[in-house]
C-alpha cells in the first residue's frame, strides 16, 4: 500500500495531542544496545507505537516499541525506542513511516544507530563506525509508488544522505572523548537470516565495511524530506565467513550491552553539538 499525506498528518495530529506545543528538533532511531537512552529523556512523554494511527508494532528483540518525547542533552528530541524492519513483514514504506511523521512534527535532523556485522577484516567486533554512505541494491525503495511532493521531489539526490557537517561533529566528539571511531559504508541486506559468507565477500568487493538489516530505508526517506542525518554502527560481530563460528542473536545483544557506555557517550556528545 501507499500511505497518503493525510494519513501522515493524522499520525502527526494525534501525537500533537499527546505532546502539546512541544516541537522536537532531532529524531533518534535507536537500534540494539541504545534503546535505554529513551529512558533517560527528561520531562518524557512516552507513546507506544500501537496507540498511534497507522503505526506498526516493533517485534525485534530488545526493541520497546514506543516514541519518547522530551529533552536530552539540552535538545528537544523524539526517540524511537525500537524500529520496524522489512523482515518483520512490513513494506519499506511502513518501515520508514515514522520518519515522515517526525518531520511533520518539526524534526530537522535524524540520528540513526544500529548493530551490524563487520565486513572490514582490519577491524574487530566492538568497534564503532561512523556511517559515511550506504548501499541498498536489494528490493524496492521506500519511495516507490506515488510521490508525495509535500515531502520531496520525485527523484531525490542521494549524494550526501549522511550529512558531511554532522559527520565532522562526530569526528570531533570522538577525538575529545578518546574513542576510536572507524568510518565506513553500511550495506543493507533484508534478512532475517544472517548474510552468507559469499554475500559478505560480495559486500566487501562492493566497498562495504558493515552489513545489517535496518537503517537504509529510514535514511533514504529522511533524505527525501530534507532532513540532516547522522549514523553510527556498532560492529557487534565479525560477519559470516571471517571467523569459523556461527552467528547468533545472543552474540549481537551481548556486544551491544558491552559497548553501550562508549556508544551512548559518543551519541550524546554529538547530540549536544547538533
Amino acid at each position: 500500500m501507499n500511505f497518503t499525506f493525510q494519513q501522515y498528518q493524522e499520525s502527526a495530529d494525534y501525537l500533537r495531542g499527546r505532546i502539546g506545543d512541544f516541537k522536537p528538533q532531532v529524531a533518534m532511531v535507536l537500534g540494539s544496545g541504545l534503546g535505554f537512552l529513551g529512558d533517560v529523556v527528561e520531562n518524557a512523554v512516552a507513546v507506544p507505537y500501537g496507540e498511534i494511527p497507522h503505526f506498526k508494532a516493533s517485534t525485534a528483540p530488545g526493541h520497546k516499541g514506543r516514541l519518547v518525547f522530551g529533552t536530552l542533552e539540552g535538545r528537544k528530541v523524539a526517540v524511537m525506542q525500537g524500529r520496524m524492519h522489512h523482515y518483520e513483514g512490513y513494506s519499506y514504506e511502513e518501515v520508514s513511516y515514522a520518519v515522515r511523521v517526525l518531520r511533520l512534527l518539526g524534526c530537522e535532523s535524524l540520528v540513526v544507530t544500529n548493530a551490524a556485522g563487520c565486513v572490514n577484516t582490519n577491524w574487530k567486533a566492538g568497534d564503532l563506525m561512523l556511517i559515511t554512505d550506504q548501499i541498498k541494491i536489494f528490493m524496492e525503495s521506500p519511495l516507490r509508488g506515488e510521490n508525495l511532493p509535500e515531502f520531496g521531489v520525485r527523484f531525490p539526490d542521494a549524494s550526501h544522505l549522511y550529512t558531511p557537517a554532522l559527520r565532522q561533529v562526530a569526528r570531533d566528539c570522538a577525538k575529545e572523548l578518546g574513542i576510536d571511531l572507524k568510518e565506513g559504508v553500511y550495506m543493507y541486506f533484508p534478512g532475517p537470516q544472517y548474510e552468507t559468507p559469499a554475500e559478505v565477500r560480495f559486500a566487501r568487493m562492493a566497498g562495504a565495511d558493515a552489513v545489517g538489516m535496518s537503517t537504509a530505508p529510514e535514511v533514504i526517506t529522511a533524505g527525501h524530506c530534507g532532513m540532516n542525518v547522522l549514523g553510527f554502527t556498532l560492529l557487534s560481530n565479525m560477519a559470516a565467513g571471517i571467523l569459523d563460528q556461527p552467528l547468533s542473536e545472543e552474540e549481537v545483544l551481548e556486544a551491544a550491552e558491552a559497548c553501550k557506555d562508549k556508544f551512548s557517550r559518543l551519541v550524546l556528545a554529538c547530540l549536544k553539538k547538533m
